[in-house]
């Protein structure tokens, strides 16, 4: 039985694209094995963190939306307790009803994109179409992600020794 779930992690804030990508592969990878789906990845970016781990006050915050069975999450734990770049990790749940309702959102808006790229241009009178939002970028556009639509990060404030 799949059910929805969110992996949300924190990466060392020194880790490279490269590296964040590799983490990335790794996870679709394993989701993949086990016949789930990466429904979506959230980057948020560098952020301060709420107490020092390992030394470090900044963390690059990831988040994924994953549809997959119990014993997969077993195997995400595995391979996030490994991973050195990793400082922190978190598999939930997510609320069924919200999944839901997330779900037919996605699909209205889908559809009224459908209906508007198949009517014809004269009798299309400047519908607005929504831009996709920063927490449904696929995995593989995640490099072309617009710094705009990413939340604002925290200002960092200089660190007197």
């Amino acid at each position: 039985m799949k059910r929805d779930y969110e992996l949300g992690f924190i990466l060392n804030p020194e880790v490279s694209e490269d590296e964040t990508r590799a983490i990335l592969d790794r996870v679709s990878q394993v989701v993949a094995n086990y016949g789930g789906q990466v429904v979506r990845v959230n980057p948020w970016g560098r952020r301060r963190l709420a107490y020092p781990i390992e030394r470090h006050r900044d963390g690059n915050y990831i988040f994924v939306d994953m549809i997959l069975t119990p014993e997969t999450v077993a195997e995400l734990e595995r391979t996030m307790m490994v991973s050195e770049i990793v400082l922190r990790h978190m598999v939930k749940r997510r609320d069924p009803k919200a999944v839901q309702k997330e779900r037919e959102e996605r699909e209205a808006r889908a559809a009224a994109a459908a209906a508007a790229a198949s009517a014809p241009a004269s009798e299309v009178a400047e519908v607005p179409v929504a831009e996709p939002e920063a927490s449904e970028i696929p995995v593989a556009e995640l490099s072309e992600v617009d710094p705009a639509d990413v939340p604002p990060a925290i200002e960092e404030e200089p660190i007197e020794v």
